[in-house]
């Protein structure tokens, strides 16, 4: 006889995962901004940022996903030790934040185990999770995530509200059709620009590079309760993942958004939980 999944699997049921990307000083450097103004807006991540999230969360009673960088986890460690103290999944966000996509191989597999080898001492176990900096995956990502026994990923743009089974083995070529590969058993927990704070707030001033960002806080939210209640009228089950960063989403205006956001989804159903447990959801789901 065929198995049966659970009714409390099988019922309406709308998850949002809170997540956030502990970048500290990390993404600055990797982009060779180390004046002592870009150091300090990374900084007041662990210092001011960090802490404000902690107790956000905590008010609410919401477990969320933090990817961490090895980098922030041995730069900062008390901050990250908080985190991990209140109960919070730790995730894989590289050694330095750098870009699969920009790396051999060999230097992305040596980012994986040594960024690893950075949460097993901070929390005791290995990454489940991985979110590649800048959300740029390589050709080897998905095969050196199994290798390494992750269970999911959390840089690709191929769904909103429904995790999907990534792929490996693409060819893609300018000039001819696209051959897709074959899916795997790693599970994609799909994101998007839009539902990240980073794009709308943050500025940024180079001598190539002007972005705008210091979008009004309010607005932003509106759009961010609207994807949730998008996914309530349409679907009966699904998930709903942001993607924060302490030093954008930890000021003022802006966690007062954030905590709008979070009474509203609450108001209207929503279940929060970490990362980890939305992917063993849906696999009992696909079961």
């Amino acid at each position: 006889m065929p198995r049966r999944t659970p009714s409390r699997i099988k019922k309406k049921r709308h998850i949002v995962c809170l997540t956030f990307d502990f970048d500290a000083i990390s993404g600055f450097i990797a982009r060779g901004q180390t004046s002592p103004s870009w150091i300090s807006r990374g900084e007041y991540g662990p210092k001011v940022g960090a802490p404000r999230l902690l107790a956000l969360l905590k008010k609410y009673g919401i477990k969320s996903t933090w990817f961490i960088p090895g980098h922030t986890i041995e730069t900062f460690p008390e901050a990250c030790e908080q985190v991990v103290a209140a109960g919070h999944e730790i995730a894989h966000h590289g050694w330095t934040h750098r870009p699969p996509a920009s790396l051999s191989r060999e230097e992305e597999e040596a980012e994986l185990v040594r960024g690893n080898e950075a949460i097993k001492r901070l929390t005791g176990r290995a990454a489940r999770g991985y979110r590649s900096p800048a959300w740029d995956l390589s050709p080897h990502s998905v095969e050196l995530f199994l290798k390494h026994g992750f269970l999911y990923d959390s840089s690709l743009m191929g769904d909103d509200y429904t995790p999907y089974y990534a792929r490996r083995g693409d060819v893609i070529e300018l000039e001819k059709p696209a051959q897709f590969g074959q899916a795997t058993a790693l599970v994609e927990m799909p994101i998007h620009w839009a539902a990240d704070d980073a794009p709308h707030f943050e500025f940024v001033r180079t001598e190539t590079v002007h972005r705008q960002g210091l979008m009004n806080a309010r607005l932003v939210g509106e759009n961010w309760i609207g994807d949730f209640r998008y996914l309530r009228a349409t679907m009966d089950w699904g998930v709903l993942t942001y993607t924060c960063h302490p030093f954008v989403i930890g000021r003022g205006a802006r966690m007062l958004m954030l905590e709008k956001v979070i009474q509203e989804a609450r108001k209207g159903g929503a279940v929060f939980m970490t990362m980890e447990d939305a992917v063993s959801e849906f696999k009992k789901r696909k079961a």
